[in-house]
């Protein structure tokens, strides 16, 4: 792999991921565009994430049977079509379905992380994905911004059109750069299906990644989906442009993840599970203050999504770290695995996210983040311990001091 390659990656990742996450900046915007309640436009987002799911857990398991470049650009080219029939869309019935196809089709960021980690050695694994990692999470958190300032000045369709312009290019872009690769495998497309099944039943170091962010990612999802609907409500009053700003400072995170990499390769991905766990609940503690409004309010959401940003993305780089040390020629079935399991949380954390807040107000939002952290603070526990317990099980060497 070529020093420039990890970088065009790491943007297509960006660029890929960046589809998902611009609609939850829009909630409101969408709203008062078609005439609906807020609750309701907030569906385009928890749909496109649930398309997400579907879609990696229908099409990633193809990246151990097909050449990775056309189908990378084929779904590229998929997805800007849906961006551009939502960015048309007169109602919300059409919007919900466009989104629903974009969600499914714009999966090549996890194509693209295992066939990264495929291209080098061991040894430079952790620090080659986070580097895409970086991009993934400059993906994330910039599209909010992308979405909320572009959204406020030209209406909430203009970042669907500009993304659906991006996301072709990128297609044409990817086709010329991407090297060619032998598929893995040749098993039928349903037994790569139910082999994602299998590992996800039989891998315990899956499945322990799996945990670690599923909680994680559900609990910032939760923020994210319903921080429009705070900061755009009677406590501050402000639009959605500040939603945008806020995740612009949150897109510090983005800069830790080829740091958590280092990290990875050389204390071990369940030490930085620990510690983005114990961040995550700081992060849920801090964002208490942002229900008090002001700029003291401001300053406390700033200050706890970028915290919340960093723990849940940093561990998102030591959960894939270890999922493709197990298995390398099914890497793209145990991403699979992993990720669906992942946006299946995050998809949960937005529905429960809106309908906290909607109930009970932000306070309820910050006490769900505290439990999906505390959830995944007791697996690391209860892990921990098991192997110890498997460590002291094991028959000890004739002689050796008991």
């Amino acid at each position: 792999m070529s020093r420039k390659l990890p970088l065009l990656m790491a943007l297509a990742c960006g660029v890929g991921v960046a589809n998902v996450y611009f609609p939850q900046a829009l909630t409101p915007l969408i709203a008062d565009g078609l005439g609906v309640a807020p609750a309701t436009a907030a569906i385009v987002a928890t749909v496109t994430q649930l398309g997400y799911a579907v879609g990696i857990f229908l099409l990633v398991p193809l990246g151990d049977r097909l050449p990775r470049r056309p189908l990378i650009t084929g779904l590229l080219a998929t997805t800007g079509l849906a961006l551009l029939v939502a960015g048309l869309a007169p109602a919300t019935g059409l919007l919900l379905a466009a989104g629903a196809v974009v969600g499914v089709a714009t999966v090549v960021p996890q194509l693209l992380l295992p066939m990264a980690a495929g291209l080098v050695e061991p040894d430079r694994r952790g620090s080659v994905i986070g580097t895409l990692q970086a991009g993934l999470i400059g993906g994330i958190l910039l599209a909010r911004t992308f979405g909320g300032v572009l959204g406020e000045h030209l209406g909430w369709r203009a970042p669907y059109l500009v993304a659906a312009v991006l996301t072709g290019l990128l297609a044409v872009v990817l086709g010329l750069a991407l090297p060619g690769n032998a598929p893995a495998v040749h098993d039928r497309y349903p037994t790569l299906l139910t082999d994602t099944l299998r590992m996800v039943r039989g891998e315990r170091q899956l499945r322990r990644s799996v945990y670690f962010q599923v909680t994680l990612f559900g609990g910032f999802s939760a923020a994210w989906t319903a921080l429009a609907l705070l900061v755009t409500g009677p406590t501050y009053g402000m639009d959605t442009q500040a939603v945008g700003l806020l995740a612009l400072i949150g897109a510090g995170s983005m800069f830790c993840a080829p740091a958590a990499g280092r990290w990875v390769d050389r204390f071990g991905a369940d030490r930085v599970n620990l510690w983005c766990i114990l961040a995550a609940l700081a992060a849920a503690a801090v964002l208490t203050a942002g229900s008090m409004g002001g700029v003291a309010g401001l300053v406390a959401l700033a200050a706890g999504l970028l915290l919340l940003d960093v723990a849940v993305q940093c561990g998102q780089v030591a959960n894939q770290a270890r999922i493709f040390a197990l298995r390398p020629e099914a890497r793209s079935r145990l991403n699979t695995g992993y990720m669906t399991c992942a946006f299946l949380g995050g998809s949960a954390g937005s529905w429960l996210g809106t309908r906290a807040y909607v109930q009970l107000a932000w306070g309820a939002v910050c006490a769900l983040i505290a439990l999906a952290a505390l959830l995944a603070l007791t697996a690391y526990l209860v892990g921990h311990r098991r192997r110890h317990d498997d460590r002291d099980a094991r028959p000890q060497p004739i002689g050796a001091a008991r």
